[in-house]
């Protein structure tokens, strides 16, 4: 490998590194609650009388996809939320709001989007019909997107997995729609929909009074408590 291609692999490692260090992370944890997930279900069913499973039908089974889609589901809401609301909520002093000056969807020159558009905008930002409309709203869209198919997924491992366990208990099963207004899928919801919320919450009020230096996520350490979506 000549100099050129060195330099080029390891730009490509630099200019992608937040992406792929969090993208590894999530396969390496991921890997972890299947392990210790496996271990858990597996003593259960010990404790019942029943044959235990193997690594891969655990991983197959609808309890291991449950775990897995309702935090999911969460963390989309999150995104989808924090996006959505930052277009018109403040807060003073928070690198994680808007100028209080900017509520809003802003003007098509402070977006850059059709007669204001740069040569480097992307192209559907450039137009002014339907696609800019799209596109001016798609990340948020998409985590919505998101959002409502894991949750649906987490719905339907969710049966299964409720069931599996009337099973078990000697009790009748219960449909799809019946699973929906248990108490089982509203508590896995909520329980992962308050911890998100606080979290986001916490960020925003405490990015206005505490500092890390270096990081987008805060101000720069010299900044007033007052200073408003200034990132450092």
């Amino acid at each position: 490998m000549n100099r050129r291609d060195e330099n080029r692999e390891r730009g490509f490692w630099r200019d992608n590194s937040l992406t792929l260090a969090f993208g590894g992370a999530f396969l390496l944890v991921l890997a972890g609650q299947a392990l210790a997930g496996h271990a858990g279900f597996n003593e259960d069913l010990a404790v019942d009388g029943m044959q235990q499973l193997t690594l891969g039908e655990y991983l197959m089974s609808s309890d291991f996809a449950v775990d897995v889609t309702e935090n999911w589901q969460s963390e989309f809401l999150q995104f989808f939320l924090y996006i959505f609301g930052t277009v018109w909520l403040l807060q003073r002093g928070s690198p994680e709001s808007k100028e209080l000056h900017k509520a809003g969807t802003e003007s098509d020159r402070a977006q850059r989007v059709g007669d204001h558009a740069r040569a480097d905008s992307p192209r559907w930002a450039r137009t002014k019909d339907w696609r800019q409309h799209l596109y001016s709203r798609s990340l948020g869209t998409v985590m919505a997107l998101l959002f409502l198919l894991s949750w649906l997924a987490q719905s339907i491992a969710g049966t299964a997995a409720y069931n599996e366990q009337q099973l078990r208990e000697l009790l009748a099963p219960i449909s799809w729609p019946a699973y929906l207004a248990t108490a089982d899928f509203w508590n896995r919801s909520l329980q992962n929909w308050q911890s998100e919320l606080l979290a986001v919450a916490a960020m925003a009020i405490l990015s206005v009074y505490l500092r890390q230096r270096g990081s987008p996520e805060s101000k720069p350490v010299g900044a007033a408590h007052t200073s408003t979506g200034v990132e450092g």
